[in-house]
């Protein structure tokens, strides 16, 4: 995850949990006017259901299959990674009893996504759409790990041949962040409308691309139009952590300290995702709380550690808070080139020169710094890094565009950074 800008791609295994066949019938379910609290009740419903039908079946490879489905979208819902290992043992259970089930072998490409392991969630991606060429599941699959190594052509394939093949929000919201990575934001604002219109076969998916759309509005400068999608949500289901965390970071940027703090908190107390972990440590930071910045960049550093336990490789994620606050730059080092081998993206790139950088090897921050702009992406924080790196090198006219052109993007990109980059072009002259 990335401090300082609203995250608007990743990986989308939010909207894939339920695209396999096994969710509710409907892929439009409006939620009800109590939004069965906070979406939990629905998950935890189907986690029961799918619990007594193996206690039932202890056999049932159905039963394993919806019980694996359920734990996945409860993960995501509370923010606990103690359910993928429980994942993974259902599912290669159920595949010990049939090898070439379709809802199994599209699960285990989700659950690998989710444990950032993009290589073989490809592979799995890959076996599922052999098995079934007609589902657009495994294409989501394909999708996002073909995002995460950097093969953007194969990734525009999949997601074209997923869109035409199932218009839905799980195929609109990747077309979004496709679209986004190559700079189209025109395009991408219109996918990310368009997923919700579609809607989701779980509300909270619905609201989770709702807040993506903020966020796709928030990373480029237009603030108001990020909080009017925020509120949205937020009127209808007042707690929804994405959504309160969102509102957060337009409140720091408005340099309304004291409400973003109480938001973050609010969102961290239910589910203390490192992203909004690290952001609440940034706003102790740039409003002078330096004690109370320390603590929480200690908790994010827990919560990551909690991911890494549990099987998440997080090592760009990890790089990249190590480099911002300058903790243990030689290992930052050594996990952001991990990254780079093991999902070689352009986010990837820049992380790795990013942490270069900061660790002081100017020069050879260049390359990779470089290599994050090869498609196109307009993302202010790229912008930023590569324009420092190029101010340390002496390498002036190219620094000025950068970092102009990262606050052109959006001025408020980084509550640490845009101020930094404000201050360096002034000193450049």
């Amino acid at each position: 995850m990335r401090p300082g800008r609203q995250v608007t791609g990743m990986v989308l295994t939010t909207v894939l949990v339920s695209a396999c066949g096994l969710g509710p019938a409907s892929a439009n379910t409006a939620p009800s006017a109590q939004a069965e609290n906070i979406f939990g009740a629905r998950s935890d419903r189907q986690i029961a259901q799918a619990q007594e039908l193996l206690r039932s079946r202890p056999e049932s490879v159905v039963g394993m299959n919806h019980l694996a489905q359920a734990y996945l979208q409860k993960a995501r819902e509370v923010g606990d990674p103690s359910y993928y290992p429980k994942v993974e043992t259902l599912l290669k259970t159920a595949l010990g009893r049939d090898p070439v089930n379709f809802e199994s072998t599209t699960l285990m490409g989700v659950l690998l996504l989710a444990e950032h392991r993009f290589r073989e969630a490809l592979e799995w991606g890959n076996k599922a759409r052999g098995l079934n060429p007609a589902n657009s599941a495994p294409l989501g699959v394909i999708t996002d790990a073909s995002v995460e190594l950097g093969s953007y052509d194969e990734a525009a394939a999949a997601v074209q041949k997923m869109v035409l093949t199932r218009p839905d929000l799980s195929s609109y919201s990747r077309v979004s962040y496709v679209q986004e990575l190559r700079g189209n934001i025109d395009g991408a604002i219109q996918a990310m409308k368009a997923a919700v219109t579609a809607g989701g076969p779980y509300p909270e998916n619905t609201a989770y691309v709702q807040v993506l759309l903020g966020n796709l509005y928030f990373n480029h400068g237009r603030l108001d139009d990020a909080e009017a999608q925020y509120r949205q949500v937020l009127e209808q289901y007042p707690d929804y952590v994405h959504a309160l965390a969102s509102r957060a970071a337009v409140r720091a940027a408005q340099a309304r300290f004291p409400e973003a703090i109480q938001l973050y908190r609010r969102a961290i107390e239910s589910y203390p995702l490192p992203q909004y972990v690290i952001a609440l440590g940034d706003v102790y930071t740039a409003s002078g709380d330096t004690a109370g910045a320390a603590r929480t960049y200690d908790l994010a550093a827990a919560e990551q550690q909690l991911y890494t336990a549990n099987g998440v490789d997080l090592d760009q994620e990890l790089a990249l808070f190590d480099a911002d606050h300058k903790r243990s730059l030689p290992e930052a080092v050594a996990a952001a080139r991990r990254a780079m081998q093991d999902r070689p993206s352009v986010t990837s790139a820049d992380v790795l020169g990013w942490t270069l950088f900061q660790s002081g090897d100017y020069q050879a921050a260049l390359e990779p710094a470089r290599q994050a702009h090869r498609i196109g992406t307009l993302d202010a924080l790229f912008f930023f890094h590569a324009g420092m790196i190029e101010a340390r090198l002496g390498m002036t006219a190219d620094a000025r565009a950068d970092l102009r052109k990262a606050l052109a993007i959006n001025p408020q990109f980084s509550l640490l950074h845009a101020p930094e980059a404000s201050r360096m072009l002034v000193g450049l002259g």
